[in-house]
């Protein structure tokens, strides 16, 4: 009887660029807007956020279509390894792609 299992040929394994948001900004704004649902969950990281940005809750609401505040989102996570680490598990992401997607957004 035959291995219904076994292969003739080797697959090969397609690897991610490295950096998915270099020609992508849909996604590094998709990242960011993830990301600031994940910072206001928490009343006083959100409130940090605000002190170090100046945004009010207003005017953070109505910046979310302006990169600039998109990337401002990003870099206040970059600037806080604590933060980037645990906004990386909990967007199923890695801090490498939230450091390119700010890249991306900052330029």
């Amino acid at each position: 009887m035959g291995d219904k299992y076994s292969y003739e040929k080797a697959f090969t394994i397609p690897q991610p660029p490295d950096s998915r948001f270099e020609d992508n900004s849909l996604s590094a704004q998709t990242l960011a807007l993830a990301a600031i649902g994940w910072l206001v969950g928490d009343a006083e990281r959100a409130e940090r956020y605000m002190a170090m940005t100046g945004l009010d809750p207003d005017a953070l609401r109505n910046g979310l279509a302006d990169d600039a505040v998109l990337a401002s989102i990003l870099e206040f996570l970059t600037n806080y390894e604590p933060d980037l680490i645990k906004a990386a598990e909990a967007l199923a992401t890695t801090p490498e792609e939230i450091v390119a997607a700010h890249q991306e957004l900052a330029q």
